[in-house]
């Protein structure tokens, strides 16, 4: 297993449409909160991974750029991209290397300026991550079509509806209100998200996160050292990660994610948890709802819910504060925003703040199990990555 690996600090821009920075200077306000966190400084950092989908924006060397900016030049640097689980993969990174013994300090910062390039090229560069041959230059699918698709087989499959879906999209701006570091903080209600207009039927506006710039970072610290930082680290307890198809169509369904399911397997075998109970294992989980869809397809995935009763979870507010488990407490990719390669790291952000009783009230999970997690999916399902976060160190 290597060396146990823990989070010692944590830093977190505004999230938003952040033209009054460049991608470097956004990069740096994360940088800066998370050396401040953790009481160190430039020369106490090893290594620097710097997660960046890119393409959207002017810098085609973002990890160069950033580490010149923030005074880490020279330090041993590289840029990670795993689309839109580019963030939890920059983690597993750093935290590969820590535990080989390669680096005891490590600086992850997630890192993104999409509103450097107009709506259109936007929605172009992410439709392309698809199967960009078969499914975007042929049919035209892009993103919100993709999940459109998982969309209307749920309805069909499992009686869901468009309501139930906005119910998603209710509680996680509920929760950005109260996040205000979150690109959307005012509330809406089902009306609110019905009249939004349609992107791909049925995903309509308010169904959908929007187009971000912003960034995270964490210090990543090995267990020789943690002590010598903080008497309170956030251990990485396991990650799992797996990956699918390019193309959709060799896909066994449109109901779930494949790739989600064997990543969350792998991390409660590695963390020793009960799947079938896992709810009771954990006190708040942040998962990738880049379209409300995706949130509910998440509860299923990661068995909080058995398949096709996600949607239960929806309609009983379980998802809440005081329900079986608090999911997007952030406001999730849906109303904090989606900066495609920051959005991993952010949710560890989120979740150590969490366990470490450091957010806004109203909208602090209760800590009981000293337990986080994170669920992280690049593309359609491509890429995934579910990562357990405690306050209690891994076993060995």
């Amino acid at each position: 297993m290597g060396r146990r690996v823990a989070i010692v600090g944590t830093g977190h821009s505004k999230f938003g449409v952040r033209l009054d920075v460049s991608l470097a200077e956004l990069a740096y306000e994360s940088i800066r909160e998370a050396l401040d966190e953790a009481r160190i400084g430039l020369d106490d950092v090893d290594l620097v991974v710097v997660g960046n989908a890119g393409g959207w924006s002017s810098e085609p060397l973002p990890a160069i750029v950033v580490n010149e900016y923030s005074g880490l030049s020279g330090k041993a640097t590289l840029r990670v991209e795993a689309a839109c689980s580019t963030g939890s993969s920059a983690i597993k990174v750093a935290r590969d290397a820590i535990a080989s013994g390669d680096a005891e300090v490590v600086l992850v910062v997630g890192v993104e300026k999409m509103n450097e390039s107009p709506t259109p090229t936007v929605v172009e560069f992410i439709g392309r991550a698809g199967n960009y041959f078969w499914e975007f230059e042929n049919y035209g699918l892009t993103f919100p079509g993709y999940y459109a698709l998982y969309a209307t087989a749920y309805m069909f499959n499992y009686g869901a509806s468009e309501e139930d879906f906005c119910q998603v999209a209710v509680k996680n701006h509920y929760y950005a209100s109260m996040n205000p570091k979150a690109q959307f903080q005012r509330r809406i209600t089902v009306e609110d998200c019905m009249k939004s207009r349609y992107v791909a039927w049925p995903i309509k506006l308010y169904d959908s996160s929007p187009i971000t710039d912003g960034s995270a970072a964490v210090i990543l610290a090995s267990e020789d050292v943690v002590g010598k930082i903080t008497d309170s680290p956030i251990w990485i307890e396991a990650i799992g990660a797996s990956s699918d198809t390019s193309n959709l169509s060799k896909r066994q369904n449109f109901l779930g994610l494949d790739a989600a399911r064997k990543a969350a397997l792998q991390a409660y075998k590695k963390a020793g948890l009960d799947p079938e109970g896992v709810v009771k294992q954990l006190d708040l989980a942040e998962v990738h709802d880049c379209f409300t869809i995706a949130e509910v397809m998440a509860y299923e995935d990661l068995g909080f819910a058995r398949r096709g009763e996600g949607v239960k979870l929806v309609r009983e507010s379980q998802t809440y504060i005081g329900g079986l488990i608090p999911v997007n407490l952030s406001g999730g990719l849906k109303a904090k925003g989606h900066p495609i390669g920051a959005t991993g790291v952010s949710m560890a952000v989120e979740i150590a703040r969490q366990l470490w009783g450091r957010v806004e009230r109203g909208r602090q999970a209760p800590v009981k199990v000293g337990r986080g997690l994170a669920h992280n999916v690049g593309g359609t399902g491509h890429y995934a990555y579910v990562t357990l976060y405690s306050l209690s160190k891994p076993r060995g």
